[in-house]
């Protein structure tokens, strides 16, 4: 549930954070891509920031896409009030997770680690990005705190 802040916004009281395919391997797949921060050490910050500013949240990671669909829809029964998602490679493949989110309608934000648009031809496009509020890319782990401190301050009427 949200709670209204002094600024007359509200904040996201309960938020998922999604990882998707290979992003279990941080820190040591391809770091000069990715980077060397670990999932653990990312999902760890999120958990304090969120806690520091009131909010609950839970983050998991599957190589699986049904496994990250079925969270997705899970996520609605739970009263998740928002989702940050980096999709990893199914940015680029799946419409069946795309249809999750579109299907629960919580509002999410898109983070990618590197700067997809600067990548190969066939990284370049997301089937997310449409129905994201934002995306957030290029920009290494630092794009998970940048999508948090959105997701706190989130409002239905933006």
């Amino acid at each position: 549930m949200r709670r209204p802040i002094s600024s007359g916004a509200t904040v996201a009281q309960n938020i998922l954070v999604l990882h998707g395919p290979n992003l279990n391997l941080l820190g040591t797949r391809e770091p000069q891509v990715y980077g060397r921060v670990t999932l653990d050490t990312i999902n760890q910050d999120l958990v304090q920031r969120a806690q520091a500013a009131g909010a609950k949240l839970a983050a998991a990671q599957s190589n699986h896409e049904g496994v990250l669909i079925d969270r997705v829809q899970q996520a609605k029964a739970e009263g998740v009030d928002f989702i940050i998602i980096n999709p990893g490679g199914f940015t680029h493949t799946s419409v069946a997770l795309r249809d999750a989110l579109a299907g629960v309608a919580i509002p999410f934000v898109e983070v990618h680690l590197s700067n997809i648009h600067r990548r190969e031809a066939f990284r370049q496009h997301s089937y997310f990005s449409d129905l994201a509020v934002g995306v957030v890319c290029g920009l290494g782990a630092q794009g998970y705190p940048l999508a948090l401190d959105y997701a706190l301050a989130f409002t239905a009427a933006q």
